[in-house]
């Protein structure tokens, strides 16, 4: 089995995550809602798959190349 690393693409904070381990997801899902300059960008998931692991909780401080979420496909 593949596995699909999601990371963080720019500082910011998380407002809301979508998913958890065990879900089932398909490409262009909403993962988590990352807010960066007053802008809220949505994380999409790359490919169709199940979420593994998430590394992310609600109002964390994320920095870039943080793990948001494992998918294996």
């Amino acid at each position: 089995m593949s596995q699909e690393i999601v990371e963080v693409p720019i500082t910011g904070k998380i407002l809301s995550v979508s998913v958890k381990p065990g879900d089932e997801v398909k490409e262009g899902d909403i993962l988590c809602i990352l807010e960066s300059m007053k802008m809220e960008n949505p994380i999409l998931a790359p490919v169709d798959g199940s979420i593994s692991q998430v590394g992310v909780n609600a109002d964390q401080v994320v920095k870039p190349g943080e793990t948001i979420a494992v998918i294996e496909y």
